[in-house]
């Protein structure tokens, strides 16, 4: 019972990139649909519900058969509206919380299974994942969330700038297929405390500067551990993004994920 794992799918519809994006067309199916879909089939979540404070999203879900949870219109990230929900009464007996991005139809169950054990099984308050950039673009490109971490697996610094720098020369591409250059995989996992910890604090400067909310814990003291693994598949943040996740999700070429 103590090891009962909720999830929450955080969907709000203000997109500065993509408007509407939990209702965006893929493939004449939304956004959400696809990644609900993919959520439900997970056996590590004991519990998952979308939070959204959109009545258009709820009537999507709804009709999916996904239990949603209405929440605040005014919350600044989506950790927040996880944060609301999880400390609903009825929620109390799950100790730990996987925030399951909106965004992120290939999502895979061992991914998250990783992040959700790194809290569980090994003692971190936070876990979330993280994999090798590949390219130079994905290196340089400020959309990208890049981290590098400790020999101990703790997350030292997110940013969106390529880190870490190489000074002399230019990384090639056998260095950017291994440690330290680690492309964010945006998902987590916290135990409660840690989750409700980092939701009580302000916007950090860190954080405001570099726009990633993750860097207020870090500043604050909280132990982000990051699990590396294998490839994975960008969530959809663009028009461009739209195109790539149709070419991944249709049927007649898309393999199965686990």
């Amino acid at each position: 019972m103590s090891a009962r794992v909720l999830g929450i799918v955080p969907a709000r519809l203000a997109s500065s990139r993509l408007p509407n994006k939990p209702l965006y067309p893929i493939l004449g199916k939304p956004l959400i649909e696809w990644v609900w879909r993919r959520v439900e089939t997970m056996s590590i979540l004991d519990h998952a519900v979308v939070a959204t404070d959109s009545e258009e999203v709820a009537t999507v879900c709804k009709r999916l058969g996904a239990p949603v949870e209405m929440t605040a219109v005014d919350h600044p990230s989506g950790t927040d509206r996880v944060a609301e929900v999880a400390n609903r009464a009825e929620y109390d007996g799950y100790p730990y919380i996987a925030n399951v991005q909106g965004d992120e139809p290939l999502l895979r169950e061992t991914h998250l299974l990783a992040a959700i054990d790194l809290v569980r099984d090994e003692g971190w308050d936070i876990g979330t994942c993280a994999t090798p950039i590949m390219t130079d673009d994905t290196r340089t490109d400020t959309s990208v969330v890049k981290v590098a971490r400790a020999a101990s697996g703790r997350a030292l610094y997110f940013s969106r700038a390529p880190i870490p720098f190489m000074r002399d020369k230019k990384p090639t591409e056998g260095d950017l297929e291994r440690e330290p250059f680690l492309r964010h995989v945006g998902i987590y996992a916290y135990t409660r405390d840690a989750l409700h910890n980092w939701v009580a604090l302000a916007p950090s400067q860190l954080e405001q500067t570099e726009d990633l909310e993750q860097l207020r814990p870090i500043e604050a003291g909280l132990r982000i551990g990051i699990a590396v693994v294998g490839s994975a598949d960008p969530g959809v943040d663009t028009p461009a993004d739209v195109l790539r996740m149709e070419e991944k999700l249709n049927p007649q070429r898309a393999t199965t994920l686990v």
